[in-house]
């Protein structure tokens, strides 16, 4: 299977003075394809007789011409306090790459801080998938704010839905339906049954863990709290488990790179008063989601599913897809996503991306072709509450055509957002 060249790689290229790198990411989502094109020395972690012979020696492990690629640092937690030991001696660029999938339980004696540069690799986004030529890039809004808006697609609902079953891993895209279900529902079950206890996290009952992830895939795009969770998690139990009990789950998924959340946007410089401060919940995939919880795409077309929140399960999984993909645009332009709530619900608007500066552009994430007034009201909120600040607001649609609108909100189908 060719490579598919990912938003990512033109952030390694940026990076290239660096001394290291450190790719992170949840299992499967490309970091060792990305990097190996990259090194020249390769130390595979996940290789048992390999990782045998350096916990022997763990010199070993900085050692070859560079770069040098320590793949699955955290099985060997002490390569990372090597590497940065390696690059205060010689901190010459491009010396080492990390890549990592969990957080171990045996922490390095040093942050890397000054170092080692994290760089975050999610799954594919839909851009990244070259399902259709993007037309408009969230670089160009949040440098420029409004612009002419053109371009169009024949990626419709149907599409979309596929898109999500599909799932963003790269080794499991090219497999028949039959197949990759199978792949999907291993790599669930290596996530809860092995590399929990592999690093560090010690359950006795991997039924409670699985369950919560469910919970967590049927409340993907929510804000739905602690409780609601965990009542999911725990139906037809008479005793609740406590936060305490509940606490390891979250931990573990999150370590693990499961759960990825999306925190509220607190601005400081506005008069916007009374924001929510809850996540938005999110799984590392949408398609984990739709297969912890049972549905493929004739379920989510039919508008069936269970899911803890208001409209349909498609139309959450599809957030939760652009949530995706506008996280890895966001990331290559060094901007951080959140999302907007206040209090009390009576606006809200789905992502939030934030130029360092504090400067925004707004995006609605709907799952409809046809976009009307009362889709962009929460944007024309906004609009009012921070003026200026709004580089742009957008909704991200299902639609055929990019355009904006009389008012000057643009209209984007997600097949044509690009970096």
């Amino acid at each position: 299977m060719s490579y598919l060249a990912r938003t990512v790689d033109a952030e390694l290229d940026a990076l290239g003075d660096a001394p290291a790198v450190s790719i992170e990411g949840a299992r499967g989502v490309g970091k060792t394809e990305t990097a190996q094109r990259r090194a020249r020395t390769v130390h595979r972690l996940d290789d048992p007789g390999q990782l045998e012979v350096l916990r022997g020696e763990p010199r070993r492990v900085v050692e070859g011409n560079p770069p040098v690629l320590i793949d699955e640092w955290q099985r060997l937690p002490v390569s990372w306090d090597l590497v940065r030991r390696a690059v205060d001696d010689d901190p010459l660029p491009g010396r080492f790459l990390l890549t990592g999938s969990a957080t171990p339980s045996e922490a390095p004696t040093h942050t890397g801080a000054g170092r080692i540069i994290a760089l975050h690799m999610r799954p594919l986004s839909i851009a990244e998938r070259q399902i259709a030529h993007p037309s408009v890039s969230l670089a160009e809004l949040l440098a420029a704010g409004p612009a002419a808006l053109g371009g169009n697609t024949r990626i419709g609902v149907e599409q979309y839905a596929e898109e999500i079953v599909l799932s963003g891993f790269p080794g499991m895209r090219r497999h028949p339906d039959r197949v990759r279900r199978g792949l999907l529902d291993g790599y669930i079950d290596q996530i809860l049954s092995h590399d929990v206890h592999q690093f560090g996290h010690t359950f006795r009952d991997h039924g409670s863990l699985r369950r919560w992830m469910t919970a967590y895939g049927a409340a993907v795009s929510t804000a739905a709290s602690f409780e609601k969770i965990r009542d999911a998690a725990s139906a037809g139990e008479a005793d609740k488990p406590a936060r305490s009990t509940t606490i390891p789950y979250r931990s573990a998924l999150e370590g693990l790179r499961m759960i990825e959340e999306v925190p509220a946007w607190l601005p400081t410089r506005n008069r916007l008063r009374r924001l929510g401060t809850a996540s938005v919940h999110q799984l590392a995939d949408p398609a984990l989601a739709a297969r912890l919880l049972g549905v493929d795409v004739d379920t989510l077309l039919g508008g069936s599913g269970t899911w803890s929140g208001d409209g349909t399960l498609l139309g959450a999984l599809f957030e939760s897809l652009v949530t995706l993909s506008v996280r890895v645009y966001a990331q290559a332009c060094e901007a951080r996503v959140h999302h907007l709530r206040t209090q009390g619900g009576e606006h809200e608007v789905d992502l939030i991306v934030e130029r360092a500066d504090g400067a925004v552009v707004a995006l609605e994430v709907k799952l409809s072709a046809v976009i009307g007034d009362d889709d962009v009201r929460h944007l024309r909120w906004l609009a009012d509450q921070i003026g200026p600040q709004l580089l742009d607001a957008v909704v991200i649609s299902t639609g055929s055509d990019a355009y904006r609108r009389p008012d000057g909100i643009g209209v984007i189908p997600a097949a044509l957002l690009g970096p």
